[in-house]
């Protein structure tokens, strides 16, 4: 790490780096912006030259970050005549943890870079380092402590039935009274989903890829893939989530199924047969036209999920047609010609 005096030469240039710990910050609030604005009053009074401001909005126990590769290239390119100050606000809008505090200041000390900020004294002495450290360790436990009491807020709030995660599809969170933010039916996906989810209940839909086929012609439903197609673990999700015969349950923190707050897209009933249906494997529909080419479609089932495979014929570039056994519910095509 070079070394200077605090008595920087009228003009040294200096360079701003600021985090928030999400994009979200960005929007609500100026975490960015009082961060900057306290930085350069700094090196008003200190006779700095800011010459340039980088920024990012992730959290603090990453190294790799967009802003600082782009401010540590900046040093790299400007600090070969002169050291370029780096100036942070607070110790934690460097890092939030220790290591990671260590590997960026060893960064920007290789670049060309020094660091200083309007709230710590950073040095190359023994004590100066120790403080350094020990505030480095404070930042860190203190993104921990926030992480666990989150978790905890988070988990109690299960407890009590309120779903905490992000929204799935077919609601949204609504502020409403005595709740805080409550699911309510999103439509029209909350209607479209409710349709297939019966549907699979009563064999309207005899496998998981008819559910997908249905939702995919729907033109107001989202597409995860390409815009066009959803993936299969999404229409897996959906079957099997509690959350939309308005149940809540969370097995990683060891919370049980419980009735929810919100109203359900369909009954628990209808919920409990979609469950059955897919413990038993809804079998493959038998097709007239494909019956006799294909005689064990929806007899033999896949080796990796253990569901019915179902069949097809498919046509080369050539022109040449070739029958198949294929298992969509993992995505896996088993190429076996017969």
């Amino acid at each position: 790490m070079n070394q200077v005096s605090d008595e920087f030469e009228k003009g040294t240039k200096a360079v701003v780096y600021a985090r928030v710990s999400s994009s979200k910050q960005t929007k609500v609030g100026d975490g960015l912006g009082s961060q900057q604005t306290r930085c350069r009053e700094y090196a008003k009074y200190k006779g700095l030259d800011v010459v340039e401001t980088f920024s990012d909005d992730m959290s603090g126990s990453l190294t790799t970050r967009p802003g600082m590769k782009s401010m540590l290239s900046y040093l790299r390119r400007h600090s070969k005549k002169q050291p370029v100050i780096v100036i942070i606000d607070d110790i934690s809008r460097l890092a939030r943890g220790i290591e990671a505090h260590l590997q960026l200041r060893a960064a920007i000390g290789q670049a060309g870079g020094i660091l200083k900020s309007p709230t710590i004294e950073f040095g190359e002495d023994s004590d100066s380092i120790l403080v350094e450290n020990m505030l480095a360790s404070v930042s860190q436990h203190q993104r921990q402590k926030n992480a666990e009491q989150t978790i905890n807020r988070m988990r109690a709030r299960t407890m009590n039935g309120y779903w905490c995660f992000q929204a799935p599809i077919g609601y949204r969170y609504q502020r409403t009274a005595g709740h805080g933010n409550l699911l309510v039916r999103d439509e029209p996906h909350a209607s479209i989903l409710a349709e297939a989810l019966e549907g699979y209940a009563s064999g309207r839909f005899d496998t998981q890829v008819e559910v997908k086929r249905f939702l995919e012609s729907q033109p107001d439903f989202p597409k995860d893939l390409n815009g066009t197609e959803i993936r299969n673990q999404r229409i897996t999700d959906m079957l099997t989530r509690p959350v939309y015969a308005g149940y809540i349950e969370a097995p990683n923190w060891n919370v049980g199924l419980r009735k929810g707050h919100h109203e359900g897209l369909i009954s628990y009933e209808t919920y409990l047969k979609v469950q059955q249906r897919l413990r038993e494997g809804a079998r493959a529909p038998a097709r007239k036209d494909i019956s006799e080419d294909f005689p064990l479609r929806g007899f033999v089932t896949c080796g990796d999920c253990d569901k019915p495979l179902t069949a097809c014929w498919s046509k080369s570039k050539t022109g040449a047609k070739h029958p198949y056994y294929m298992c969509f519910t993992k995505l896996y095509v088993l190429h076996q010609r017969l």
